[in-house]
């Protein structure tokens, strides 16, 4: 016997609605000053523990830095940070990075992460492939 009760439905409608609070384009937030200002210090961390980095920074055309990404897993595990790429250093976008992952795995670390575009050429592909959001 298959039958819908009351209860399936508002635990059904329930879940839908706690999804769909959790999306949105950040339009009229203030994500992106918050952003801005995990980069801004993740940079300033970077630069102050390992001063070549300065010099790297200043030959790239471009450089992704995701200051907050958590990662977690007991044999499935998943992670997601948000950053901003900043070319000239001023921020142009902003990208979320997910990713999902399955074998032997257990516990949790958080970690910053910057990658520096050497070329223009490199930096253009990025901005242009598909993958990131």
């Amino acid at each position: 016997m298959n039958s819908f009760s009351r209860r399936g439905f508002l635990i059904g409608a329930g879940g839908v609605a706690l999804l769909g609070a959790g999306c949105g384009n950040g339009i009229g937030s203030n994500r992106g000053a918050a952003i801005d200002a995990r980069v801004d210090a993740t940079l300033n961390h970077l630069y102050n523990r390992y001063p070549g980095t300065r010099d790297l920074a200043d030959k790239s055309t471009g450089m992704l830095v995701m200051p907050l990404v958590t990662e977690a897993g007991l044999g499935i595990g998943g992670a997601y940070g948000r950053g901003a790429l900043r070319v000239g250093g001023a921020t142009v976008d902003y990208y979320a990075q997910a990713e999902a992952s399955f074998g032997f795995q257990i516990g949790a670390q958080q970690y910053a992460h910057v990658l520096f575009f050497m070329t223009e050429e490199a930096l253009q592909h990025f901005r242009t492939s598909d993958g990131w959001a």
